[in-house]
């Protein structure tokens, strides 16, 4: 029996992916969401988190013409977009070569966006708009399935708030645990010696799946998703008219990567990713969670879609103070690392508690610790 292009994908390039990347599932899944939707995805955090790799080991499992590129206040068009053809300038005709270029490219990625002059930020604009590339009269139309950028800060000025605001996607990537690190030694040497194989997925065959995207039937997740919108602008999220309408290509993707011709409230996943501010992911992730549990019962659902347990606030609040009590005293640089890294991981768990009083007391308390050891 022949398998499906999704069961493909999931098995040849996703799976592969997540087993190479310790600790990054999330961003693999993101990776394909925004391929199938044809939308573009921003990556907030640290440089050395394995972003601009994880997208190149997508882009090469499935064959596609990749471009990237690290952007800076000086960076001119000529880098990005290709140089304009001086023996045809000659002749009065102003013609780009874009060999090996983003308007070539299938899967672009773009470090430190926010770094964008505004000799690039207008092309950038009509690109991730419209995957069009325009100099003079000249008019390229791309092959682009989706942009992917990454920087460590989020805009202020309104110029780049309008590029951040193409990112339907926007997730926040860190480095990993401390018990992530064995794990992440391994397959990184791993990594090092033996290639990732090419799936039998290409390029094409993602176009042929999204061009399913408007055959999937969004009726049974339509309420949910009307009252999640008004309930994530409450959280003061700018989630405009047209936000709220490309959202819906992503519930659609998110069906379509579960081998679903219909989409379910449990595709409300994706609105975890839909921040404008850091501050903003803990109390949305709360949101969207407790929305995922009123649908526990949904079939075939997508992984991210999986809501962690609710935590013992009591039980943290046990821990935090058990490392209190140990903090008095000269403590030694290794202990204070070890403190920390402890205090690192009640504050993950934190996130999950569901009483917003009690998470906010039990974070009070954190604070204070890493303040005691400076």
């Amino acid at each position: 029996m022949k398998e499906s292009l999704v069961h493909r994908l999931q098995h040849e390039a996703i799976g592969p992916l997540k087993q190479r990347f310790v600790g990054r599932d999330e961003v693999v899944d993101l990776i394909a969401l925004a391929v199938v939707a044809g939308e573009h995805l921003f990556l907030h955090g640290p440089p050395g988190t394995a972003k601009s790799a994880l997208i190149r080991s997508f882009a090469r499992a499935v064959r596609g013409r990749y471009f990237e590129y690290m952007l800076t206040r000086f960076t001119e068009p000529n880098e990005i977009f290709g140089p304009v053809d001086i023996a045809k300038l000659r002749d009065g005709k102003v013609i780009t070569v874009t060999t090996g270029m983003l308007p070539e490219a299938e899967f672009a990625f773009l470090d430190e966006l926010f770094n964008a002059n505004s000799a690039i930020l207008s092309s950038l604009l009509t690109i991730l708009n419209e995957r069009t590339f325009r100099r003079g009269l000249e008019m390229h139309k791309l092959p682009l399935l989706s942009l992917f950028s990454a920087s460590n800060h989020l805009p202020e000025e309104d110029a780049l708030k309008a590029l951040f605001d193409r990112f339907l996607l926007r997730c926040h990537v860190d480095n990993l645990k401390r018990d992530a690190l064995p794990q992440l030694l391994r397959a990184g040497w791993d990594m090092e010696q033996t290639p990732l194989p090419e799936s039998t997925v290409s390029a094409d065959d993602l176009r042929q799946l999204a061009r399913k995207l408007f055959e999937v039937d969004l009726t049974p997740a339509l309420e949910a998703y009307r009252e999640a919108v008004l309930k994530v602008r409450d959280l003061g999220i700018a989630f405009s008219d047209r936000r709220a309408v490309k959202v819906q290509k992503l519930l659609a993707a998110s069906a379509l990567l579960c081998e679903r011709t219909s989409a379910q409230p449990s595709d409300l996943w994706v609105l975890r990713y839909v921040w404008d501010r850091e501050e903003q992911i803990e109390s949305l992730t709360s949101l969207v969670n407790g929305i995922l549990e009123q649908h526990a019962d949904d079939k075939k659902k997508h992984p991210l879609a999986a809501v962690n347990k609710a935590v013992d606030a009591e039980e943290l609040k046990k821990q935090i103070e058990g490392v209190e009590k140990e903090l008095g005293g000269a403590l030694t640089l290794t202990q204070i690392a070890r403190f920390k890294d402890r205090l690192t991981s009640l504050s993950d768990q934190i996130a999950w508690v569901r009483d917003d009083k009690a998470r906010q007391h039990l974070n009070d308390n954190v604070r204070t610790c890493l303040q005691k050891l400076g």
